[in-house]
């Protein structure tokens, strides 16, 4: 038999995901005197887990590598 899925369990713990990343790029921001200042700058992560500055509407526009039509991802093996 198949379980039931708790859906609203599991969209609030996708929400608190997205909001604490969003928390931890506006407090770089603030630390670095670009939040709220009207500059169009924007904290971005980068792949090696640093952030830099960007322009915010590439920042946001981005679409992820893997989601794009004709992507050729291959899936990563975990090693042991």
């Amino acid at each position: 038999m198949a379980t039931n899925r708790n859906y609203k369990d599991e969209y609030e713990k996708f929400q608190k995901k997205l909001i604490s990343k969003r928390v931890e790029l506006n407090r770089i921001n603030r630390n670095n005197g670009t939040y709220g200042n009207g500059d169009g700058l924007d904290v971005s992560h980068q792949s090696d887990g640093t952030t830099r500055m960007e322009d915010q509407s590439v920042n946001r526009g981005r679409k992820e590598k893997s989601r794009k039509k004709g992507s050729k991802r291959v899936k990563r093996m975990r090693r042991r």
